[in-house]
This record gives structure tokens, C-alpha cells and sequence, in this order.
């Protein structure tokens, strides 16, 4: 991807290559998942598909190359599905774009009492302070994380905040989907 600034090491430039992909496609979109593959493993154990990604030629012989999985189904929680992942060897790391809700700290003392599940979701979708976010977190079978965060309101590839602690939660989901 062309745009995608160069970052220190292959897993932010996954990110944030992931990260301009999904820009791409605009925002409300369905979640979606990537195996992270080493790209020179893909160049010489399949040449075709590496061809295919436009990879033959790459001059860089270091790096991830993001592969799209199918379609998360409609309708399952997110941590459900994640929970039915199994990678084979091949695959190095993974990584999940999403967009949520989010609020600002300071409206988490205006939170009714009892709320969860879906009035939780929808007392935060009418909250005048909240902020669509998308979330880019990936993981390597070696435990490093990176995430890429994009604020709807700022969406530009110069305000996207990286960092592996930004999404814990999320980043510990896709790790566990490499455990035996």
C-alpha cells in the first residue's frame, strides 16, 4: 500500500497497512480478520499466491503480508468467534479491524446504574460526547502486539494513534486464538 508510512518494524507496518485497507472501505463496515503470514515464506512456499498479492517484485525481503479470512458471520459476539480460531503453521501472527463506541473518561460517571448488554450499547450510541473509532490490533504467535486507533471525526492517516497497550482486551482475544 503506497500511503502507509514506514514504521519501525514489520508488525506496525502490518497495522498500519491493515489500517489504511480498511480506510479505504470507508466507515460501517463488519469486522474484519487478517493472518499475518511472513512474506518471504510466502514468496518461496507459494510463489503464485505471492504473485497474485503483488509480492513478486516487492524489493523487501523482510515483513508480514496481511492475508483477508472470510467474513465474520453476522449476528455471533465477537468473542464467540474468535473462540472457534484455530491457525496452522504457517500463519505467523493475525490481526482484527473493528469499530466501536467509545466514550470520553469523564462520561463514565454519568453511566446509569444496571445498565449492560444492549441498553449499555445504546445509552453510549445517543451520548452526545461519544466517538466512532475504528481498531486495528494485531499479535504474533511470539506475543508482540501493535494497534492502530482512527477517530471517525479525525480520519486522516496523520491522526492514527499506534501502540501495542491500546487495545489489551482485544490484542489478548487474537493471542489466545493461537493457543493449543
Amino acid at each position: 500500500m503506497s500511503n502507509t508510512p514506514m514504521a519501525a518494524n514489520p508488525l506496525t507496518r502490518a497495522v498500519l497497512e491493515i489500517d489504511e485497507y480498511a480506510s479505504g472501505l470507508g466507515w460501517d463496515q463488519p469486522a474484519r480478520l487478517f493472518a499475518l503470514v511472513d512474506t518471504a515464506q510466502l514468496r518461496a512456499q507459494e510463489p503464485g499466491l505471492a504473485a497474485q498479492l503483488g509480492l513478486r517484485d516487492e524489493p523487501e525481503t523482510t515483513g508480514l503480508t496481511p492475508i483477508e479470512q472470510e467474513e465474520i458471520p453476522a449476528g455471533k459476539p465477537l468473542d464467540e468467534f474468535l473462540g472457534t480460531i484455530a491457525w496452522p503453521d504457517a500463519v505467523a501472527g493475525c490481526a482484527l479491524t473493528v469499530e466501536r463506541l467509545m466514550l470520553p473518561p469523564s462520561a463514565e460517571a454519568s453511566v446509569p446504574e444496571g445498565l449492560s448488554g444492549q441498553k449499555l450499547t445504546q445509552w453510549v450510541a445517543q451520548h452526545p460526547d461519544r466517538q466512532e473509532i475504528r481498531m486495528t490490533v494485531a499479535v504474533l504467535r511470539d506475543g508482540s502486539r501493535d494497534s492502530a486507533l482512527r477517530l471517525r471525526e479525525k480520519d486522516s492517516p496523520t491522526e492514527v494513534l499506534t501502540g501495542g497497550a491500546l487495545v489489551p482486551g482485544l490484542a489478548e482475544a487474537l493471542s489466545a486464538t493461537f493457543e493449543d
